[in-house]
Protein backbone atom coordinates (compact mmCIF):
# COMPACT_ATOMS: atom_id res chain seq x y z
CA UNK A 1 0.00 0.00 0.00
CA UNK A 2 1.37 3.24 -0.80
CA UNK A 3 1.88 5.66 2.26
CA UNK A 4 0.54 8.85 2.07
CA UNK A 5 2.29 10.95 4.16
CA UNK A 6 5.45 9.46 3.29
CA UNK A 7 4.67 10.66 -0.43
CA UNK A 8 3.72 14.28 1.04
CA UNK A 9 6.97 14.53 2.71
CA UNK A 10 8.80 13.51 -0.36
CA UNK A 11 6.82 15.61 -2.67
CA UNK A 12 7.54 18.49 -0.66
CA UNK A 13 11.41 18.15 -1.42
CA UNK A 14 11.11 18.79 -5.66
CA UNK A 15 8.37 21.35 -4.65
CA UNK A 16 11.10 23.02 -2.22
CA UNK A 17 13.66 23.14 -4.80
CA UNK A 18 11.19 24.79 -6.88
CA UNK A 19 10.49 27.53 -4.64
CA UNK A 20 14.42 27.63 -4.16
CA UNK A 21 14.84 28.33 -8.07
CA UNK A 22 12.37 30.89 -8.28
CA UNK A 23 13.55 32.61 -5.25
CA UNK A 24 16.83 32.78 -6.98
CA UNK A 25 14.95 34.15 -10.28
CA UNK A 26 14.27 36.67 -7.74
CA UNK A 27 17.19 37.90 -6.82
CA UNK A 28 18.72 37.43 -10.23
CA UNK A 29 15.63 39.67 -11.23
CA UNK A 30 16.47 42.46 -8.37
CA UNK A 31 20.15 42.84 -9.13
CA UNK A 32 21.23 41.85 -12.11
CA UNK A 33 18.51 41.74 -14.92
CA UNK A 34 16.79 44.67 -13.47
CA UNK A 35 13.75 43.86 -15.32
CA UNK A 36 10.92 44.69 -12.82
CA UNK A 37 9.95 41.00 -12.63
CA UNK A 38 11.96 40.02 -8.82
CA UNK A 39 8.44 40.56 -6.93
CA UNK A 40 6.22 37.99 -9.05
CA UNK A 41 9.43 35.43 -8.08
CA UNK A 42 9.94 36.00 -4.61
CA UNK A 43 6.07 35.76 -3.85
CA UNK A 44 5.55 32.93 -5.32
CA UNK A 45 8.89 31.48 -4.15
CA UNK A 46 7.46 32.48 -0.91
CA UNK A 47 4.52 30.50 -1.02
CA UNK A 48 5.93 27.55 -2.40
CA UNK A 49 8.60 27.45 -0.05
CA UNK A 50 6.60 27.92 3.08
CA UNK A 51 4.02 25.37 2.13
CA UNK A 52 6.87 22.90 1.57
CA UNK A 53 8.44 23.53 4.71
CA UNK A 54 5.26 23.13 6.61
CA UNK A 55 4.30 19.80 5.31
CA UNK A 56 7.98 18.83 5.80
CA UNK A 57 7.84 20.16 9.48
CA UNK A 58 3.61 19.17 10.10
CA UNK A 59 4.81 15.58 9.26
CA UNK A 60 8.44 15.10 11.06
CA UNK A 61 7.55 12.47 13.02
CA UNK A 62 6.97 10.26 9.72
CA UNK A 63 10.47 9.81 8.80
CA UNK A 64 12.04 8.75 5.35
CA UNK A 65 11.67 5.50 4.78
CA UNK A 66 12.25 2.70 2.18
CA UNK A 67 10.68 3.25 -1.08
CA UNK A 68 9.24 0.73 -2.35
CA UNK A 69 8.40 0.01 -5.69
CA UNK A 70 4.38 0.88 -6.33
CA UNK A 71 5.52 4.41 -4.11
CA UNK A 72 8.72 4.90 -7.00
CA UNK A 73 6.33 4.72 -9.76
CA UNK A 74 3.98 7.10 -8.04
CA UNK A 75 6.49 9.56 -6.99
CA UNK A 76 7.98 9.63 -10.21
CA UNK A 77 4.59 10.73 -11.96
CA UNK A 78 3.04 13.08 -9.04
CA UNK A 79 6.86 14.71 -8.80
CA UNK A 80 6.49 15.59 -12.65
CA UNK A 81 2.80 16.80 -11.97
CA UNK A 82 3.70 19.22 -8.82
CA UNK A 83 6.85 20.76 -10.64
CA UNK A 84 4.67 21.27 -13.70
CA UNK A 85 2.06 23.46 -11.34
CA UNK A 86 4.52 25.14 -9.40
CA UNK A 87 6.52 26.14 -12.60
CA UNK A 88 3.55 27.27 -14.07
CA UNK A 89 2.55 30.23 -11.26
CA UNK A 90 5.55 32.86 -13.12
CA UNK A 91 4.11 31.84 -15.87
CA UNK A 92 0.56 32.50 -15.58
CA UNK A 93 1.69 36.40 -14.13
CA UNK A 94 4.18 37.22 -16.03
CA UNK A 95 3.06 36.27 -19.79
CA UNK A 96 -0.44 36.89 -18.85
CA UNK A 97 -1.65 33.97 -20.01
CA UNK A 98 -4.56 31.25 -19.10
CA UNK A 99 -3.77 28.88 -16.17
CA UNK A 100 -3.80 25.97 -18.77
CA UNK A 101 -1.43 27.83 -21.39
CA UNK A 102 0.76 28.20 -18.38
CA UNK A 103 0.97 24.91 -17.02
CA UNK A 104 1.53 23.53 -20.53
CA UNK A 105 4.33 26.47 -20.74
CA UNK A 106 5.85 24.86 -17.78
CA UNK A 107 5.23 21.12 -18.50
CA UNK A 108 6.98 21.35 -22.05
CA UNK A 109 9.95 22.90 -20.21
CA UNK A 110 10.71 20.44 -17.54
CA UNK A 111 9.70 17.68 -19.73
CA UNK A 112 12.32 19.22 -22.59
CA UNK A 113 9.32 18.94 -25.05
CA UNK A 114 10.12 22.88 -26.44
CA UNK A 115 6.74 23.44 -27.67
CA UNK A 116 5.57 26.66 -26.91
CA UNK A 117 2.44 28.80 -26.89
CA UNK A 118 4.08 31.82 -26.29
CA UNK A 119 5.12 34.55 -29.15
CA UNK A 120 7.36 37.89 -28.93
CA UNK A 121 9.77 36.55 -26.91
CA UNK A 122 11.80 38.74 -28.16
CA UNK A 123 10.24 42.14 -26.09
CA UNK A 124 10.09 39.55 -22.65
CA UNK A 125 11.78 40.23 -19.57
CA UNK A 126 15.29 38.65 -19.39
CA UNK A 127 14.77 36.95 -15.91
CA UNK A 128 11.65 35.98 -16.96
CA UNK A 129 13.24 34.39 -20.28
CA UNK A 130 15.85 32.78 -18.66
CA UNK A 131 13.84 31.14 -16.14
CA UNK A 132 12.35 29.04 -19.09
CA UNK A 133 15.89 28.12 -20.27
CA UNK A 134 16.63 27.01 -16.98
CA UNK A 135 13.52 24.61 -16.37
CA UNK A 136 14.53 22.57 -19.14
CA UNK A 137 18.02 22.43 -18.09
CA UNK A 138 16.85 21.17 -14.83
CA UNK A 139 13.97 18.94 -16.27
CA UNK A 140 17.06 17.06 -18.96
CA UNK A 141 18.38 14.73 -17.00
CA UNK A 142 15.14 14.89 -14.62
CA UNK A 143 14.08 16.30 -11.32
CA UNK A 144 13.73 12.65 -9.44
CA UNK A 145 17.54 12.42 -10.28
CA UNK A 146 18.52 15.69 -9.05
CA UNK A 147 16.63 14.87 -5.88
CA UNK A 148 18.84 11.12 -5.29
CA UNK A 149 21.70 13.23 -6.02
CA UNK A 150 21.69 15.91 -3.97
CA UNK A 151 19.23 14.99 -0.66
CA UNK A 152 20.99 11.64 1.49
CA UNK A 153 17.99 10.79 2.71
CA UNK A 154 16.62 8.91 -1.11
CA UNK A 155 19.84 7.00 -0.87
CA UNK A 156 17.63 4.20 1.14
CA UNK A 157 15.43 3.18 -2.02
CA UNK A 158 16.93 5.35 -4.39
CA UNK A 159 17.77 2.81 -7.12
CA UNK A 160 13.59 2.47 -6.99
CA UNK A 161 13.13 6.11 -7.79
CA UNK A 162 16.78 5.98 -10.60
CA UNK A 163 14.70 3.17 -12.11
CA UNK A 164 11.30 4.69 -12.37
CA UNK A 165 12.90 7.91 -13.72
CA UNK A 166 15.42 7.46 -15.75
CA UNK A 167 14.81 6.23 -19.94
CA UNK A 168 15.53 3.12 -21.82
CA UNK A 169 15.17 -0.48 -21.75
CA UNK A 170 17.83 -1.50 -19.63
CA UNK A 171 17.94 0.86 -16.31
CA UNK A 172 19.77 -1.80 -13.84
CA UNK A 173 23.95 0.06 -14.81
CA UNK A 174 25.35 2.25 -12.14
CA UNK A 175 28.42 3.76 -12.24
CA UNK A 176 29.29 3.51 -8.66
CA UNK A 177 28.16 0.86 -6.30
CA UNK A 178 25.89 3.79 -4.75
CA UNK A 179 23.09 5.31 -6.42
CA UNK A 180 23.27 9.00 -4.84
CA UNK A 181 26.87 8.76 -6.25
CA UNK A 182 25.56 7.60 -9.71
CA UNK A 183 23.13 10.23 -9.76
CA UNK A 184 25.83 12.81 -8.55
CA UNK A 185 28.23 11.82 -11.66
CA UNK A 186 25.61 12.46 -14.03
CA UNK A 187 24.98 15.76 -13.13
CA UNK A 188 28.68 16.61 -13.09
CA UNK A 189 28.88 15.33 -16.76
CA UNK A 190 25.94 17.40 -17.57
CA UNK A 191 27.41 20.37 -16.03
CA UNK A 192 30.85 19.84 -17.77
CA UNK A 193 29.06 19.54 -21.08
CA UNK A 194 26.54 22.31 -20.80
CA UNK A 195 29.93 24.94 -19.80
CA UNK A 196 31.60 23.50 -22.69
CA UNK A 197 28.92 24.49 -24.80
CA UNK A 198 27.93 27.71 -23.42
CA UNK A 199 31.70 28.89 -23.74
CA UNK A 200 31.82 27.55 -27.58
CA UNK A 201 28.08 29.63 -28.20
CA UNK A 202 30.02 33.21 -26.97
CA UNK A 203 33.01 32.03 -28.92
CA UNK A 204 31.26 32.13 -31.66
CA UNK A 205 29.03 35.36 -31.55
CA UNK A 206 26.20 35.03 -29.13
CA UNK A 207 26.37 37.31 -26.07
CA UNK A 208 27.40 35.85 -22.68
CA UNK A 209 23.24 35.72 -22.14
CA UNK A 210 22.17 33.78 -25.23
CA UNK A 211 25.37 31.20 -24.73
CA UNK A 212 23.81 30.67 -21.27
CA UNK A 213 20.33 30.18 -21.97
CA UNK A 214 21.50 28.17 -25.33
CA UNK A 215 23.76 25.94 -23.32
CA UNK A 216 20.87 25.14 -21.26
CA UNK A 217 18.36 24.05 -23.73
CA UNK A 218 20.74 22.47 -26.12
CA UNK A 219 22.56 19.98 -23.71
CA UNK A 220 18.94 19.19 -22.27
CA UNK A 221 17.64 18.75 -25.60
CA UNK A 222 14.95 21.12 -24.73
CA UNK A 223 14.64 23.46 -27.53
CA UNK A 224 13.83 26.62 -26.08
CA UNK A 225 15.26 29.62 -26.88
CA UNK A 226 15.08 33.61 -25.89
CA UNK A 227 14.02 34.50 -29.52
CA UNK A 228 10.79 34.04 -31.78
CA UNK A 229 13.29 33.14 -35.04
CA UNK A 230 14.89 30.32 -32.47
CA UNK A 231 18.92 29.40 -33.70
CA UNK A 232 17.39 30.98 -36.87
CA UNK A 233 17.95 34.14 -35.21
CA UNK A 234 21.91 34.35 -35.12
CA UNK A 235 22.39 33.65 -39.02
CA UNK A 236 25.55 31.57 -38.37
CA UNK A 237 26.56 28.20 -40.06
CA UNK A 238 29.23 28.42 -37.50
CA UNK A 239 26.53 28.65 -34.61
CA UNK A 240 24.66 25.80 -36.29
CA UNK A 241 27.16 23.24 -35.98
CA UNK A 242 28.10 24.32 -32.78
CA UNK A 243 24.96 23.13 -31.72
CA UNK A 244 24.58 20.06 -33.75
CA UNK A 245 27.90 18.91 -31.69
CA UNK A 246 26.37 19.61 -28.44
CA UNK A 247 22.97 18.06 -29.08
CA UNK A 248 24.35 14.99 -30.64
CA UNK A 249 26.42 14.89 -26.97
CA UNK A 250 23.10 15.55 -25.29
CA UNK A 251 21.49 12.93 -27.33
CA UNK A 252 24.13 9.73 -26.14
CA UNK A 253 23.79 8.38 -23.19
CA UNK A 254 25.70 10.24 -20.12
CA UNK A 255 26.87 7.14 -18.49
CA UNK A 256 29.32 6.71 -21.74
CA UNK A 257 30.42 10.16 -21.77
CA UNK A 258 31.52 9.19 -18.07
CA UNK A 259 32.94 6.25 -19.25
CA UNK A 260 35.05 8.16 -22.07
CA UNK A 261 35.86 10.89 -19.60
CA UNK A 262 37.06 8.27 -17.10
CA UNK A 263 39.05 6.45 -19.56
CA UNK A 264 40.25 9.00 -21.40
CA UNK A 265 39.31 6.96 -24.70
CA UNK A 266 36.95 8.70 -27.24
CA UNK A 267 36.77 5.40 -29.36
CA UNK A 268 34.43 4.15 -26.62
CA UNK A 269 31.93 6.26 -28.44
CA UNK A 270 32.31 4.05 -31.49
CA UNK A 271 32.24 0.78 -29.88
CA UNK A 272 28.85 1.86 -27.78
CA UNK A 273 27.02 0.02 -30.47
CA UNK A 274 23.81 2.18 -29.68
CA UNK A 275 25.87 5.41 -29.37
CA UNK A 276 27.29 3.55 -33.47
CA UNK A 277 24.28 3.32 -34.75
CA UNK A 278 22.81 6.86 -33.53
CA UNK A 279 25.61 8.34 -35.37
CA UNK A 280 24.83 6.65 -38.63
CA UNK A 281 21.47 7.17 -38.64
CA UNK A 282 21.83 10.77 -37.90
CA UNK A 283 24.56 10.56 -40.98
CA UNK A 284 21.77 8.59 -43.33
CA UNK A 285 18.40 10.70 -42.74
CA UNK A 286 20.75 13.76 -42.85
CA UNK A 287 21.28 12.57 -46.49
CA UNK A 288 18.37 12.25 -47.24
CA UNK A 289 17.04 15.18 -46.43
CA UNK A 290 19.62 16.89 -48.12
CA UNK A 291 18.75 15.31 -51.32
CA UNK A 292 15.08 16.84 -50.95
CA UNK A 293 16.27 20.21 -50.09
CA UNK A 294 18.35 19.97 -53.11
CA UNK A 295 15.63 18.40 -55.39
CA UNK A 296 12.89 21.38 -54.34
CA UNK A 297 15.40 23.81 -54.03
CA UNK A 298 14.54 24.96 -50.48
CA UNK A 299 18.41 26.11 -49.43
CA UNK A 300 21.00 28.13 -51.43
CA UNK A 301 24.27 26.43 -51.85
CA UNK A 302 25.65 22.40 -51.54
CA UNK A 303 26.95 23.94 -47.77
CA UNK A 304 24.13 25.41 -46.81
CA UNK A 305 21.50 23.03 -48.07
CA UNK A 306 24.24 20.18 -45.85
CA UNK A 307 23.78 22.52 -42.38
CA UNK A 308 20.13 22.76 -43.13
CA UNK A 309 19.42 19.17 -43.40
CA UNK A 310 21.74 18.17 -40.52
CA UNK A 311 21.19 20.64 -38.13
CA UNK A 312 17.09 19.89 -38.64
CA UNK A 313 17.68 16.35 -38.51
CA UNK A 314 20.13 16.29 -35.27
CA UNK A 315 17.08 18.94 -33.99
CA UNK A 316 14.22 16.23 -34.36
CA UNK A 317 16.36 13.20 -34.15
CA UNK A 318 17.87 14.47 -30.10
CA UNK A 319 14.08 16.14 -29.67
CA UNK A 320 15.80 19.45 -29.18
CA UNK A 321 12.98 20.87 -31.58
CA UNK A 322 15.37 24.12 -32.86
CA UNK A 323 14.61 25.85 -36.49
CA UNK A 324 16.50 27.31 -38.11
CA UNK A 325 14.64 27.76 -41.37
CA UNK A 326 11.07 27.80 -42.60
CA UNK A 327 11.11 24.10 -42.25
CA UNK A 328 7.45 23.57 -41.49
CA UNK A 329 7.08 24.69 -45.13
CA UNK A 330 9.40 22.37 -47.14
CA UNK A 331 8.25 20.14 -49.70
CA UNK A 332 8.54 16.32 -50.37
CA UNK A 333 9.06 13.90 -48.06
CA UNK A 334 11.44 16.29 -46.15
CA UNK A 335 8.57 17.44 -42.98
CA UNK A 336 7.97 13.28 -43.08
CA UNK A 337 11.60 12.33 -42.76
CA UNK A 338 12.23 14.63 -40.07
CA UNK A 339 8.91 12.88 -37.52
CA UNK A 340 9.75 9.81 -38.51
CA UNK A 341 13.36 10.09 -37.10
CA UNK A 342 11.86 11.98 -33.82
CA UNK A 343 10.15 8.55 -33.19
CA UNK A 344 14.22 7.21 -33.35
CA UNK A 345 14.79 9.69 -30.89
CA UNK A 346 18.30 9.45 -28.83
CA UNK A 347 20.43 7.21 -26.80
CA UNK A 348 18.96 5.72 -23.98
CA UNK A 349 20.15 7.01 -20.54
CA UNK A 350 20.09 10.80 -22.65
CA UNK A 351 18.41 14.15 -21.82
CA UNK A 352 16.64 12.96 -25.72
CA UNK A 353 13.20 11.94 -26.27
CA UNK A 354 11.91 9.70 -28.74
CA UNK A 355 11.99 5.66 -28.44
CA UNK A 356 15.67 5.53 -28.07
CA UNK A 357 18.05 3.89 -30.40
CA UNK A 358 18.88 1.08 -28.53
CA UNK A 359 15.09 -0.23 -28.91
CA UNK A 360 14.69 0.45 -32.79
CA UNK A 361 17.75 -1.66 -32.86
CA UNK A 362 16.39 -4.56 -31.10
CA UNK A 363 12.77 -4.78 -32.77
CA UNK A 364 15.23 -4.81 -36.16
CA UNK A 365 17.30 -7.06 -34.98
CA UNK A 366 14.32 -8.86 -33.96
CA UNK A 367 12.31 -8.63 -37.18
CA UNK A 368 15.21 -10.23 -38.66
CA UNK A 369 15.43 -12.84 -36.20
CA UNK A 370 11.97 -14.02 -37.52
CA UNK A 371 12.93 -13.88 -40.87
CA UNK A 372 15.41 -16.48 -40.22
CA UNK A 373 13.77 -18.54 -38.29
CA UNK A 374 10.94 -18.70 -40.86
CA UNK A 375 13.52 -19.87 -43.43
CA UNK A 376 15.56 -21.87 -41.06
CA UNK A 377 12.46 -23.25 -39.18
CA UNK A 378 15.28 -25.77 -37.11
CA UNK A 379 17.63 -23.40 -36.65
CA UNK A 380 18.69 -21.33 -33.39
CA UNK A 381 19.13 -18.00 -33.27
CA UNK A 382 19.91 -15.19 -30.72
CA UNK A 383 19.90 -11.84 -30.67
CA UNK A 384 22.95 -10.23 -29.45
CA UNK A 385 23.32 -6.58 -28.00
CA UNK A 386 26.39 -4.97 -27.53
CA UNK A 387 28.08 -8.80 -28.43
CA UNK A 388 25.65 -9.83 -25.55
CA UNK A 389 22.85 -12.11 -25.81
CA UNK A 390 19.64 -10.38 -25.43
CA UNK A 391 17.24 -12.21 -22.95
CA UNK A 392 14.00 -13.00 -23.79
CA UNK A 393 12.49 -10.44 -21.52
CA UNK A 394 14.08 -7.62 -22.82
CA UNK A 395 13.16 -8.03 -25.91
CA UNK A 396 9.27 -8.86 -24.92
CA UNK A 397 9.40 -5.04 -23.35
CA UNK A 398 10.58 -3.65 -26.29
CA UNK A 399 8.06 -4.79 -28.68
CA UNK A 400 5.61 -3.77 -25.95
CA UNK A 401 7.18 -0.63 -25.98
CA UNK A 402 6.95 -0.19 -29.49
CA UNK A 403 3.61 -1.59 -30.12
CA UNK A 404 2.43 1.17 -27.45
CA UNK A 405 4.05 4.01 -28.88
CA UNK A 406 2.27 3.60 -32.13
CA UNK A 407 -1.60 2.43 -30.08
CA UNK A 408 -0.55 5.81 -28.08
CA UNK A 409 0.16 7.84 -31.40
CA UNK A 410 -3.29 6.69 -32.87
CA UNK A 411 -5.50 7.01 -30.00
CA UNK A 412 -4.17 10.75 -29.10
CA UNK A 413 -4.13 11.90 -32.66
CA UNK A 414 -7.61 10.77 -33.06
CA UNK A 415 -8.54 12.77 -29.77
CA UNK A 416 -6.62 15.77 -30.77
CA UNK A 417 -8.36 15.91 -34.12
CA UNK A 418 -11.89 15.53 -32.10
CA UNK A 419 -11.39 19.09 -30.75
CA UNK A 420 -11.09 20.56 -34.43
CA UNK A 421 -7.39 20.11 -35.09
CA UNK A 422 -6.42 18.62 -38.55
CA UNK A 423 -4.49 15.72 -39.62
CA UNK A 424 -1.71 16.89 -40.03
CA UNK A 425 -1.48 19.20 -37.72
CA UNK A 426 -2.85 16.62 -34.37
CA UNK A 427 -0.49 14.05 -36.10
CA UNK A 428 2.17 16.07 -35.57
CA UNK A 429 1.34 17.83 -32.65
CA UNK A 430 1.19 13.94 -30.64
CA UNK A 431 4.15 13.21 -32.56
CA UNK A 432 6.32 15.91 -30.79
CA UNK A 433 4.33 16.43 -27.58
CA UNK A 434 5.24 12.20 -27.23
CA UNK A 435 8.26 12.65 -27.94
CA UNK A 436 9.33 15.28 -25.86
CA UNK A 437 9.93 17.25 -29.00
CA UNK A 438 8.66 20.91 -29.55
CA UNK A 439 7.58 21.88 -33.26
CA UNK A 440 4.51 20.63 -35.09
CA UNK A 441 3.52 21.31 -38.78
CA UNK A 442 0.58 22.56 -40.33
CA UNK A 443 -1.66 25.17 -38.19
CA UNK A 444 0.82 24.37 -35.05
CA UNK A 445 3.93 25.46 -36.85
CA UNK A 446 4.45 28.31 -35.14
CA UNK A 447 3.31 27.41 -31.75
CA UNK A 448 0.43 25.55 -30.07
CA UNK A 449 -1.48 28.56 -29.11
CA UNK A 450 -4.26 27.92 -31.75
CA UNK A 451 -5.06 24.67 -29.33
CA UNK A 452 -8.34 24.66 -26.94
CA UNK A 453 -7.89 24.23 -23.42
CA UNK A 454 -9.11 20.54 -23.17
CA UNK A 455 -6.82 19.87 -26.32
CA UNK A 456 -4.05 21.69 -24.28
CA UNK A 457 -4.49 19.81 -21.29
CA UNK A 458 -4.12 16.48 -23.58
CA UNK A 459 -0.78 17.46 -24.83
CA UNK A 460 0.16 18.14 -21.53
CA UNK A 461 -0.54 14.80 -20.34
CA UNK A 462 1.38 13.68 -23.64
CA UNK A 463 4.26 15.00 -22.60
CA UNK A 464 4.25 13.50 -19.18
CA UNK A 465 3.60 10.30 -20.81
CA UNK A 466 5.99 10.38 -23.49
CA UNK A 467 8.74 11.87 -20.80
CA UNK A 468 8.14 8.47 -18.30
CA UNK A 469 8.17 6.50 -21.60
CA UNK A 470 4.55 5.16 -20.96
CA UNK A 471 4.82 2.46 -18.79
CA UNK A 472 5.42 4.46 -15.65
CA UNK A 473 2.23 7.01 -16.07
CA UNK A 474 0.01 3.93 -17.20
CA UNK A 475 0.65 1.99 -14.19
CA UNK A 476 -0.70 4.55 -11.92
CA UNK A 477 -4.18 3.85 -13.61
CA UNK A 478 -4.40 0.35 -13.28
CA UNK A 479 -5.35 -1.73 -10.04
CA UNK A 480 -2.20 -3.59 -9.73
CA UNK A 481 -0.53 -0.58 -8.14
CA UNK A 482 -3.44 -0.34 -5.40
CA UNK A 483 -3.57 -3.98 -4.58
CA UNK A 484 -2.05 -4.85 -1.48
Amino acid sequence: MIRVTLMARLLALPALWMGTVQLVFAELSFYLFMDGMGHTFFYSAAVIMALSIAVLFGARRYRFASVNSKEAIFYAVLTWITVGFLGAIPIFFVAGVSWTDAVFESVSALTTTGATILSGLDAMPKSFLMYRQFLQWMGGLGVVIFVVAVLPMLNIGGMRLLKAETVGPVKDEKLTPKVKKTARYLWYVYLLITLMCAICYWLAGMSAYDAIAHSFTTVSTGGFSTHDASMGYFQSDTILWICCVFMALGAISFSLHYRVLAARQMALYWQDEECRWFLLIALAFSAMVAQQLWQFDEAQGTFAIITQATFHVLSFMTSTGYGAAGFTEWHGAAPILLLVVGYVGGCAGSTAGGNKVVRNVISFKSILLEVKQLVHPSGVFTIRYQHRPINEQIRNSVMSFMCLAAITTTVLTLLLMMTGVDFVSALSAVAACLNVLGPGFGELGSNFAPLTDSATWLMSFAMILGRLEYFTVIAIFTSLLWRE
